[in-house]
């Protein structure tokens, strides 16, 4: 019923095991299709700016792809991390990790980049977008109860804005609130639309 409204008439894949990219590609290409899943080795120099480290990976995954294309398709990467005090926050490594990232973020501004690469056959182009999350403070035990309901040990930074925590924790957001859930939707938008498949 959407399909006109696609920004593309491509065929367009994308390369992500994320439940919430998956959903939220769907806002704006309601007919996208699934790219078959790699492994993919995510490091990166230790000389790369933090700001620079989502951009890089969405190209690392798409050169593991790049392969797959054929005429008239685009491939959509994506990385997104958080950075807080200078210091990038992956996702955590258990609860307590969990739980130690989210006291760390309380009271602070920390940003979150998402990096996307879209890539077809003949070409390649990357972006990013920043945006600006605030946190309030809430109690160590209203932080461990969200941990243990919402198990957030998928997600950088170790919550997700679309949650509990998201309604009662954050004061504001400079920026696009999809991109704190992983993918920056307006600008995906027109860049799929001026992208030379």
């Amino acid at each position: 019923m959407c399909g006109g409204l696609a920004p593309t008439d491509a065929r367009v894949l994308l390369a992500s095991n994320s439940p919430r990219r998956r959903e939220l590609l769907r806002m704006i290409v309601p007919d996208y299709d699934l790219a078959e899943m790699h492994d993919v080795d995510e490091s990166y120099p230790a000389a790369l700016a933090n700001v620079e480290v989502a951009p890089y990976l969405s190209r690392l995954k798409a050169d593991a792809y790049r392969s797959q294309l054929v005429e008239n398709e685009v491939m959509i990467t994506a990385d997104t991390v958080v950075i807080s005090d200078g210091h990038i926050l992956g996702k955590p490594a258990g609860e307590s990790h969990a739980v130690e990232m989210l006291r760390s973020l309380m009271g602070h501004t920390h940003k979150v980049v998402t990096g996307v690469t879209l890539t077809s056959v003949h070409a390649a182009e990357t972006f990013s977008e920043t945006t600006e999350v605030t946190f309030g403070n809430i109690s160590d035990r209203e932080i461990e109860l969200y941990v243990e309901n919402f198990r957030p040990l998928d997600k950088a930074g170790a919550y997700g804005i679309q949650e509990w925590i998201g309604c009662v924790a954050i004061q504001g957001i400079q920026g696009c609130f999809y991109n704190v859930m992983g993918l920056p939707l307006h600008t995906l938008y027109r860049r799929l639309r001026e992208f030379k498949v």
